[in-house]
């Protein structure tokens, strides 16, 4: 019987960045490998520059590697067309970032409802609506349906920015610093938010961060250093 791949699966990852001038290209990864089963939750911890950011690109298709493979569900990433790694990342990924990015001229339910527009559910569809509804009230915005952003606080504009993510009901959940522009406070509510709806979802989540309060509330723990993935995956 063959073994069941893992949902994300990196095998000796190198990405190579030319350099400026007369430099030579700079390696950000260096032969990274990592598995990361569905369902599960793990940070990626690191100094400032070491590629984890890099690394959450290469896993959610915003880039491609320059070496090595990055496979969901054991399919090669790299073999899919532009159009393909669209709706790649509109059915399979959720991301979160530090800045929410949200548009400022859409009121809190819209934000949330883009993406599935973008995936051809028209204005968001009968379905999609009741879902955003739905995962609003339960991160207490319920009764903030039709404010702009500009009208939440930071906490309330992340809070948001989480149910964006979830709202095509992704396999995966990539987090960039998601507390990093908030306070200890908001920071702890806001990633008790995003932990709870990701076991409901049962969407895995990778998050990168430089917490250790962070890093700790995740089940794994990776360190980027060098390029590389350090060898030891441990609870936190």
């Amino acid at each position: 019987m063959s073994e069941t791949p893992p949902l994300v699966e990196l095998r000796d990852v190198t990405r190579r960045f030319p350099g400026r001038g007369e430099a030579p290209p700079v390696d950000v990864l260096c032969g990274a490998s990592l598995r990361v089963e569905a369902g599960t939750s793990l940070a990626i911890c690191g100094p400032s520059g070491s590629g984890k950011s890099t690394l959450l690109n290469l896993i959610g298709v915003l880039d491609r590697p320059t070496q090595g493979a990055v496979l969901f569900e054991g399919r090669d990433l790299a073999t899919l067309s532009a159009a393909e790694q669209t709706s790649f990342r509109n059915a399979h990924v959720g991301f979160v970032f530090q800045l929410h990015h949200l548009l400022p001229q859409c009121t809190a339910l819209e934000n949330v409802l883009l993406p599935a527009m973008a995936a051809g559910r028209g204005d968001g569809g009968v379905d999609a609506t009741r879902r955003a509804r739905e995962l609003l009230g339960r991160v207490g915005l319920g009764e903030r349906l039709d404010y702009m952003p500009g009208q939440l606080s930071g906490g309330e504009q992340q809070r948001v920015a989480v149910v964006r993510a979830l709202i095509n009901t992704p396999s995966l959940l990539l987090a960039d610093e998601p507390t990093g522009a908030l306070d200890d406070e908001t920071s702890e509510q806001v990633l008790s938010i995003l932990e709870a709806l990701r076991q409901e979802e049962g969407a895995a989540l990778i998050i990168v961060t430089h917490s250790d309060m962070v890093a700790a509330r995740m089940e794994r723990r990776v360190v980027l250093r060098e390029g590389k993935l350090n060898g030891k995956v441990f609870r936190a």
